[in-house]
C-alpha cells in the first residue's frame, strides 16, 4: 500500500510540472488539464517519494513535478513492478504500460547534478477507470482478473515504405494475425533501412515496454542496405537460432531462395525478436512455423511455463 504525496500537472509539454494537489483521471486519455495526456500508452507518469528524496540527499532540492512525474507516491517501488501491474486508487484504476524513458535532451536537473532519475525509475501508465485522486489518497496494487494478453510490435524495413514511395502490406498484415490470435499489438513502426535507428527501437521496446514478442519484416537479404540482422544482433542478449533455422527449413520446401535468408531470432531480458522476410506471402509463410509454439517460449521467459517433457 503506498500513499499519495503530490499531483502534478502542466498545462505546456516542456516545462516543470506543478503541485494542484487533485487530479481528475479520464479513461483512455489521462489527467484533465495536463499536457501529456493523449491517446497513447504514457498517460501518466509516476515517480516513488523514496527516489526523489534519496536524490535530493545527494542536494539536488527538487520539489514534487520536477522531473515531470505526474503522481509522487511514498511506499512503492514503481520501477520493481512489472509492465501490466494494475494500480488501485479510489476509483481511478491504472495500468503500468513502461518502465523508465529514454532521455532526449538533458533536462535542467541533470545538467545541474550530472544525472536524472526519471529515465530509470519513473513509470507510465494508462488510465482504465475514471475519476479523481488527491494528496492523502492510498495507492494498492489490484489483482488482475485476466492474464495479462501476449503484448507484440512489429516493425517494418523499408526505404521506399518510409519515404511514402510504396505502400507497407506486410506490417499490417503480420499485425492483423497477431491480433487474430489473441495478441494486443501495442506498437507498429516503419523505418528506413538503417541500423542504429532499428537497434534502439528494439532496445526501446525491450527495456521500457517489456514486451513479449517483436517481429520485424524485410531487410534481411544481401542487399547492401539489408541491415536487420545486425541490428537485431546489436540489441540480443541471448540467441534464439532455432527459431530463424526452423523458418529457413519450411521455406526451402517451397522455394531455394529461402536460403538467401539471414534472418535471426534473439532475446533480449523477456522479448522474443524474429526477423521475417519482405514479403506479406512470405511473412505468413514464417509465421505458420512459429505461431503455435512460441507461446511457450513466452511462457518460459515469463516465469508461467509448465514442464517442457511430453
Amino acid at each position: 500500500m503506498g500513499k499519495v504525496l503530490a499531483v502534478c500537472i502542466s498545462e505546456k509539454r516542456g516545462i516543470q510540472k506543478q503541485n494542484v494537489g487533485t487530479g481528475i483521471f479520464s479513461p483512455d486519455w489521462g489527467i484533465e488539464g495536463d499536457a501529456h495526456g493523449g491517446h497513447w500508452h504514457r498517460q501518466v507518469s509516476l515517480l516513488s517519494a523514496d527516489r526523489i528524496e534519496a536524490f535530493n540527499r545527494q542536494g539536488a532540492g527538487v520539489i514534487p513535478g520536477a522531473f515531470g512525474e505526474n503522481l509522487v507516491v511514498e511506499g512503492f517501488d514503481f520501477s520493481s513492478l512489472p509492465v501490466g501491474t494494475l494500480l488501485r486508487c479510489g476509483g481511478v484504476l491504472l495500468e503500468i504500460t513502461q518502465i523508465g524513458k529514454e532521455c532526449h535532451k538533458h533536462c535542467a536537473i541533470y545538467q545541474k547534478t550530472g544525472h536524472c532519475i526519471m529515465p530509470r525509475e519513473g513509470v507510465f501508465a494508462r488510465v482504465l477507470e475514471p475519476g479523481s485522486i488527491s494528496q492523502g489518497d492510498e495507492m494498492t496494487v489490484e489483482e488482475r482478473r485476466a492474464p495479462l494478453p501476449w503484448q507484440a510490435a512489429v516493425i517494418t524495413l523499408s526505404d521506399r515504405g518510409a519515404r511514402g514511395e510504396r505502400e507497407d502490406k506486410s506490417g499490417p498484415a503480420i499485425a492483423g494475425r497477431l491480433r487474430d490470435a489473441g495478441y494486443e499489438v501495442v506498437e507498429t513502426l516503419l523505418l528506413a533501412d538503417e541500423a542504429e535507428p532499428l537497434r534502439r527501437q528494439l532496445v526501446r521496446l525491450c527495456d521500457q515496454r517489456r514486451l513479449d514478442l517483436i517481429l520485424t519484416t524485410g531487410g534481411t537479404g544481401f542487399a547492401p542496405r539489408d541491415v536487420t540482422p545486425e541490428a537485431t544482433l546489436a540489441a540480443a542478449q541471448r540467441s534464439a537460432p532455432g527459431i530463424s533455422e526452423a523458418i529457413r527449413a519450411a521455406s526451402l520446401k517451397i522455394t531455394p531462395r529461402a536460403m538467401l535468408s539471414r534472418g535471426v531470432s534473439v532475446i533480449r531480458g523477456k522479448t522474443i525478436i524474429i526477423n521475417l522476410p519482405g514479403s506479406p506471402r512470405a511473412c505468413q509463410e514464417s509465421m505458420d512455423v512459429f505461431l503455435d509454439t512460441i507461446p511457450h517460449a513466452m511462457e518460459l521467459l515469463r516465469g508461467t511455463a509448465g514442464d517442457c517433457a511430453r
